[in-house]
């Protein structure tokens, strides 16, 4: 049978164990130790101070058992691609980066991973919402989105900045406190011109952009195995469900026993 969409806390509590890997045959243009290495100071110095989520990251060939996830891939439509869903085998978390999109796009490989990593972390199931300065709606609680592209260099390495939870909090006054590790966000909910937030209203999931040029240029990237698309799936989910059936990787709701014959 597919996999149908599942959602769950994650390792609540405990430091999980986050296993990276490559599986793209495009060069990653760096090395993956260093990379990894990076990655970890990053988490240990920056998030965790800050959203309090701790993780051991640990280079590895696959899939280690009972280990959330980071894959390099080449892009979503590499052989195999699509069939690392929004959880490892085991079912815990899983990021892929997608290493063709992002380097033909001249962005920053470390970044976007970066990137995935700590958004993981602070929303591993990909279901957290929050309210904003649109009562009628609900903002994703992604913690890098809204400032995209922005980074900073550790041992050499580019990192992606990311917002505080003050972000999230609109009783902030401008310039009351500090919203993001680089110090450019000076307000709740605030885009820089880079950023993005997904929003949640009137049964629909949309985008809001830091910019028109940003705009533009998400709507030409690819974005299946992103968040953002798992988000939308999230929400189409739960509309199935109301009607008996079960949302697949496919796109498609279909009925339960639809569904078992695939």
């Amino acid at each position: 049978m597919a996999n149908a969409m599942v959602r769950a806390a994650f390792d609540q509590g405990q430091v999980p164990t986050v296993a990276c890997f490559n599986q793209a045959t495009t060069d990653l243009g760096l090395d993956l130790d260093a990379l990894v290495a990076a990655l970890q100071k990053f988490v240990d110095s920056y998030v965790v101070p800050v959203w309090g989520t701790p993780a051991k990251l640990e280079r590895s060939t696959g899939f280690l058992p009972g280990a959330w996830a980071v894959v390099f891939l080449d892009t979503a439509d590499a052989p195999g691609a699509l069939a690392y869903h929004d959880l490892t085998p085991d079912g815990f978390p899983l990021s892929k980066v997608f290493v063709k999109t992002i380097l033909d796009a001249k962005s920053s490989l470390s970044t976007a991973t970066s990137h995935e990593l700590v958004e993981m972390l602070v929303d591993p199931a990909i279901n957290l919402w929050s309210t904003g300065p649109d009562g009628a709606a609900v903002y994703a609680y992604e913690s890098a989105d809204p400032v995209e592209e922005e980074s900073f260099m550790l041992d050499g390495i580019a990192m992606t900045d990311f917002v505080y939870p003050s972000y999230f909090e609109t009783f902030r006054k401008p310039g009351s406190t500090k919203f993001d590790h680089l110090e450019k966000v000076n307000r709740p909910f605030q885009l820089l011109r880079g950023g993005y937030q997904i929003v949640f209203k009137n049964g629909k999931v949309t985008q809001v952009f830091g910019s028109k040029a940003k705009g533009l240029r998400f709507r030409r990237e690819d974005r299946r195995g992103h968040r953002s698309e798992s988000r939308r799936q999230l929400i189409a989910d739960k509309r199935c469900k109301r009607v008996g059936g079960i949302y697949l990787h496919d796109g498609r709701c279909r009925s339960k026993a639809q569904a078992a014959k695939l």
